[in-house]
């Protein structure tokens, strides 16, 4: 072997024992030495505190959408009670007036509908124009009775109509508007008509 060669591998010999004996025992001044590499192969874990009030705002707005719309439908977890409640003594109050006669019987006499002769006395539909309640009473003639629903006022409009409708002549039809008041500004209107045939 030629000195060139000896020297070679003499190197590659000294080279190879500094390395292991770096590997396995490293002294004082090589755990010293920052690894430029370390940032990238280890991450920082955690959060910043960028990104901790990120996910604060975010959570925090998320939740206030949620308890509006768990407000609202709180707030009008009632009115569908008082829309129905208006709505039975509207449609109920329509019907009475439906079934009446549209024009009076021959030598009976008719008047207009109060809440003491409401049951009592013979009535045609027109009778009902300008007929209201402070209250909703039930069908009968006492005046002192206490009101069903104490709360709800009912108004009624009996208009009959001026042209033909649906090929019935003029004013042989009239048209029935019961308007029924409740609390929280409640108001339902229910329309019928009544022909005279």
């Amino acid at each position: 072997m030629s000195i060139k060669n000896r020297m070679q591998e003499a190197w590659r010999e000294i080279y190879i024992a500094t390395t292991v004996k770096c590997r396995t025992n490293r002294d004082f001044s090589e755990s010293r030495i920052p690894n430029p590499e370390s940032r990238i192969l280890n991450p920082q874990s955690g959060a910043s505190l960028i990104e901790l009030i990120m996910f604060i705002v975010i959570v925090s707005s998320a939740l206030a959408g949620i308890l509006l719309v768990m407000n609202q439908t709180s707030k009008g977890s009632a009115d569908p009670l008082i829309r129905k409640q208006a709505m039975a003594a509207a449609y109920s109050l329509l019907e009475e007036i439906e079934l009446q006669d549209a024009i009076a019987a021959s030598g009976v006499a008719s008047s207009p509908v109060t809440q003491a002769n409401r049951a009592s006395a013979y009535h045609v539909v027109g009778d009902y124009n300008g007929f209201a309640t402070t209250g909703i009473f039930a069908v009968a003639d006492a005046t002192s009775s206490s009101p069903v629903l104490a709360q709800y006022n009912a108004a009624v409009s009996v208009m009959p109509e001026a042209a033909a409708w649906n090929g019935i002549p003029a004013g042989r039809v009239a048209q029935i508007t019961v308007t029924v008041t409740g609390p929280n500004n409640t108001t339902i209107i229910a329309t019928g008509y009544r022909a005279a045939y």
